[in-house]
């Protein structure tokens, strides 16, 4: 091979190293937009991290549904039951997903905890933590969430196995 092919090599792999640095910084950036966006009650950036068919599972307990695209996802940020939890004191506070990126689509899983004021008490406390199962493709936007599922980490196996390799 003559230097010219070695540098044309070296700078294809050094492009394809810097695109995955930029996927997965992408993909991390989008599970850290969630809480900010759904605490400060911004329905719009919520959704925007969605594709519009995106779905998000909210599972365990008794509280099992699934939200199906932006104008599910709009109505429970905008929704009278998350409008009382962020007017009292919440946080939606995510850990940084392990992020697996294949070509155009990416999954991650992480933690999520849910952290909720106590006037009363004058202290925050844990009301939930829970396991998260992410995918994501790349769209002409950018990457967005396909799919989110997020299952409370009450000791079932179901939401244990979220956090498991795939």
């Amino acid at each position: 091979m003559d230097e010219l092919q070695e540098l044309k090599a070296e700078l294809a792999a050094l492009k394809a190293r810097v695109r995955q640095l930029e996927d997965h910084r992408d993909l991390t950036q989008l599970a850290a937009q969630y809480g900010p966006s759904v605490d400060s009650g911004t329905a719009e950036e919520t959704t925007s991290i969605w594709t519009q068919d995106g779905e998000f599972a909210v599972g365990g307990g008794e509280h099992t549904f699934t939200m199906r695209g932006s104008g599910d996802i709009a109505a429970m940020v905008n929704g009278a039951g998350h409008q009382s939890l962020i007017m009292n004191g919440c946080a939606h506070v995510l850990t940084v997903p392990h992020v697996v990126i294949q070509g155009d689509e990416a999954t991650g899983r992480s933690y999520a905890l849910n952290i909720r004021w106590d006037a009363a008490a004058d202290r925050f406390w844990v009301a939930r933590v829970s396991a998260n199962r992410w995918h994501w493709t790349r769209t002409d936007k950018g990457w967005k969430v396909t799919e989110r599922i997020n299952s409370n980490l009450d000791g079932a196996e179901a939401s244990r196995a979220l956090l498991a390799p795939q």
